[in-house]
């Protein structure tokens, strides 16, 4: 079995980190930079890092700002946030990053996913997916950086992760808006429901609030990794204690 991975995600908005409920209200959390570097040494497999202003101000991500993230870390690393050409991307990794994510530019244009799939090597590209449950139905939004900007984005989320795989995704981070930063747990159905849908690896983004609920998702909806912000950012879970509850519960993560 495969080792499960543990991600902290860091929302960057002007260089801090941020933090809001159901994408609303952000708060700050901290240097971007200092709370990278807390996790690489606290045993972080993976870090994310959105540029939360970027899509919504129709501009792309810093690109000094990933080398400098870059020097920092020695564990993989993530990149999101306004990304919306292929050389974009390109430069991104070029720059350190291991992968790039992309979420609303891609429902604009899904040949994007397919382009860098082609050029980059699908296991550099990650579709972020924010959905919310509306009318019976899962549904994706995007710009959800922005409260201002943020709207539906007419498909039915495991629609769209299904075409987002066949079109060369090589991971989908599965945002639960309904469950983001209120600490109840992660949308277990919902993830349940695109595990089914998808062969390839599926992350769990929204609602961690307490130790359990990572093992209780690692369980019940076999998903390879688990994202989580505010619990780390705040202190509430140590990734060191995660790790060894996770394995005395017969998860296998890397201690």
């Amino acid at each position: 079995m495969t080792a499960r991975r543990i991600i902290p995600c860091l929302d960057v908005k002007d260089g801090r980190v941020v933090k809001g409920v159901r994408f609303e209200g952000h708060r700050d959390m901290g240097d971007a930079a200092e709370l990278a570097a807390r996790y690489r040494d606290s045993g972080a497999d993976e870090l994310v890092f959105y540029d939360i202003a970027a899509s919504p101000e129709g501009r792309t991500l810093d690109y000094g700002w990933v080398e400098d993230i870059a020097r920092l870390l020695d564990i993989p690393f993530c990149v999101a946030g306004g990304i919306r050409t292929v050389e974009q991307a390109a430069r991104c990794l070029d720059h350190g990053a291991d992968k790039v994510s992309i979420n609303s530019p891609a429902l604009e244009r899904p040949e994007l996913i397919a382009g860098r799939a082609e050029r980059l090597g699908r296991q550099c590209v990650v579709v972020g997916v924010d959905s919310q449950f509306q009318d019976g139905e899962w549904r994706v939004h995007k710009y959800t950086g922005d409260p201002n900007a943020r709207r539906g984005a007419g498909r039915l989320t495991m629609d769209w992760i299904v075409e987002a795989q066949d079109l060369g995704a090589g991971e989908i981070v599965l945002n639960c808006i309904d469950q983001d930063g209120v600490r109840k747990g992660y949308d277990v159905a919902q993830l349940r429901a695109a595990r089914d849908r998808l062969t390839i690896p599926l992350v769990a983004s929204g609602g961690a609030g307490a130790v359990e609920h990572f093992t209780t998702v690692f369980r019940e909806a076999d998903v390879s990794g688990a994202l989580a912000a505010s619990v780390f950012h705040s202190g509430t879970i140590a990734i060191p204690d995660l790790k060894r509850a996770l394995d005395a519960n017969g998860v296998e993560v890397r201690l």
